[in-house]
């Protein structure tokens, strides 16, 4: 399955349950969450695989397994997703999940301990 359908897969499910949180009190902002959500998983189907913020993504680890994993920050962005501001195309959706995924993968490289260095002219 291409990677940018898994992101789809992976959106479809957020745009359903802020569907399933729309009442009248909140002011329109789950159906607009939702519309967000739908608009971008549509957008990622007509995205190729080798577009650069994918690629960054799939370095960054998101793709293990064979399905989409933003991480806990990327979760945190779609569900947050045009909930309180309605600005924000698709592309800047997926560039912020590229970034959150990318301060990921730092912040685990820090967190394991690294390898011994080979001491270079030591003998």
């Amino acid at each position: 399955m291409p990677k940018t359908w898994m992101i789809a897969d992976y959106l479809r499910p957020y745009a359903q349950w802020r569907i399933n949180r729309a009442e009248a009190r909140d002011d329109g902002r789950n159906a607009r969450a939702a519309i967000g959500l739908i608009d971008a998983a549509a957008y990622c189907l007509h995205k190729d695989d080798s577009e650069r913020v994918i690629v960054r993504m799939a370095i960054a680890g998101c793709f293990a397994l064979g399905r989409f994993n933003p991480g806990a920050e990327g979760e945190r962005i779609i569900r947050r997703w045009h909930y309180d501001d309605q600005t924000g195309s698709p592309a800047e959706l997926l560039e912020a999940l590229a970034s959150a995924a990318e301060r990921g993968l730092r912040s685990e490289e820090v967190r394991r301990p690294g390898l011994p260095r080979p001491r270079v002219g030591a003998g």
